[in-house]
């Protein structure tokens, strides 16, 4: 698969495009201010105070700042590195400890943080808390048995070792390399958190557009293809210090006469995605609603002749090409939680069979966790997808997805 990246600055945001085989198949969006002082990013390491336990619900908050109260799961208790302790009970209220954000800010929401730590390389992920030995289940089983065979003189008491996807075209060496600096920084954050206030920001992660950098599966990359002067120039040095053999890909895209956006016509793809319906070239079409709860995509048969009546083959050719819409929208959207799929009904039961095969497959391509549960008795598909990021349309700007909305709004009624 050929794999390039686009990086432009749009309507005070940096905006990260990344096409596959030619398809725009994830769009990412950040604040061009992210570096300001005051901002809260996934991966941040704090020393925080407790303010408020919440036995019923296994709960407690967790100030990292005044006035900025977070959710912490009670079970990371037991795995907790206090730099203040002032209570014989597992947790109490005025308890200081370390934790990192493990959910950003949703809304009103403040962010989510864990007391499981952990630390991100290229290839391998560094886990306080949870302390095994782990392999990325998309790696082949033969390099899966031998990783977790070389690896396991690394077994401990304190920390757990996650190789990931990204290291299945590395050497061994360079993986234990990245280990051996991820323990380092570990055992540096360990040993100075007692030393520092509360409040205290032990680790600040990189703007979200370099995290997604460092985390998108290099293989095939082409070009990484940078709109900005001052964005490229940042993250060449970012590549110079992290991924200096990856450096050869960055390239500055600088023709003001034809900007980048332009060439790709990544505006026109931002608000596609944006909008609630996207067409099938059957002529059906999906309308993709997101909920405080859950999101709902369901499929109709529109303009298309085959799914009218009674046509059983008709509708499984449509059910299937929403299977591979509906698996490309939730990625290029980054919907997260649960997921309802209202596929048109079919009779056969291998019908189905045949579409649940296809629609897993799908699925089983994205990078992110996520999974096809099952087919409930109203004939509605459950999916769950794994929560990294705010969804596509909580990381644009309001104004850009309000005159989405009004340009698809418009265009649908005419």
């Amino acid at each position: 698969m050929k794999r390039k990246i686009l990086i432009e600055k749009a309507e005070g945001q940096i905006r990260t495009f990344l096409l596959e085989d030619g398809d725009i198949a994830e769009i990412h969006c950040a604040d061009a201010d992210g570096d300001r002082t005051g901002t809260h990013r996934l991966g941040d390491i704090y020393i925080g105070k407790v303010k408020n336990i919440v036995p019923n619900i296994g709960a407690a908050f967790v100030e990292i700042e005044n006035g900025i109260s977070c959710y912490y799961d009670m079970k990371d208790v037991s795995q907790a590195l206090f730099t203040n302790k002032i209570g014989k009970k597992p947790l109490c209220i005025g308890d200081e400890l370390v934790v990192q954000i493990s959910k950003e800010a949703v809304k009103t929401k403040a962010p989510t943080v864990t007391g499981n730590i952990s630390f991100t390389g290229r290839y391998a992920v560094l886990t306080h808390g949870n302390t095994r030995i782990g392999v990325s289940s998309k790696l082949p089983k033969s390099l899966r048995d031998d990783y977790k065979k070389k690896l396991r003189e690394y077994q401990n008491d304190s920390f757990g070792i996650i190789v990931r996807t990204n290291a299945k075209d590395a050497s061994f060496q360079d993986v234990l390399d990245e280990i051996e600096t991820l323990r380092s920084e570990y055992q540096h954050i360990a040993a100075i958190a007692p030393t520092r206030t509360c409040f205290s920001c032990l680790k600040s992660a990189p703007p979200s557009y370099i995290s997604d950098l460092k985390n998108v599966y290099m293989e095939g990359m082409e070009e990484i293809l940078i709109g900005d002067k001052e964005l490229y120039t940042r993250i060449h040095s970012y590549f110079d210090m992290e991924m200096p053999e990856r450096s050869g890909l960055l390239r500055l895209y600088d023709d003001a006469g034809f900007p980048l956006g332009k060439l790709y016509s990544t505006e026109t793809a931002l608000e596609k995605a944006l909008r609630e319906k996207a067409w099938l070239k059957t002529g059906g079409y999906l309308i993709i609603q997101p909920t405080e709860a859950l999101t709902v995509i369901d499929v109709n048969s529109g303009k298309s002749i085959a799914g009218k009546g009674k046509n059983e083959e008709g509708i499984l050719k449509i059910n299937l090409e929403a299977a591979r819409e509906a698996a490309r929208q939730i990625r290029l959207r980054n919907l997260s939680g649960i997921i309802i799929i209202d596929f048109i009904n079919m009779d056969a039961e291998e019908n189905v069979e045949c579409l649940m095969r296809e629609f897993r497959t799908c699925l089983a391509k994205d990078p992110i966790q996520t999974t096809l549960v099952d087919i409930t008795s109203l004939n509605l598909v459950e999916v769950t997808r794994k929560k990294v990021h705010k969804p596509l349309y909580e990381q644009v700007k309001k104004k850009t997805a309000d005159q989405s909305y009004i340009q698809n709004t418009s265009s649908d009624l005419s």
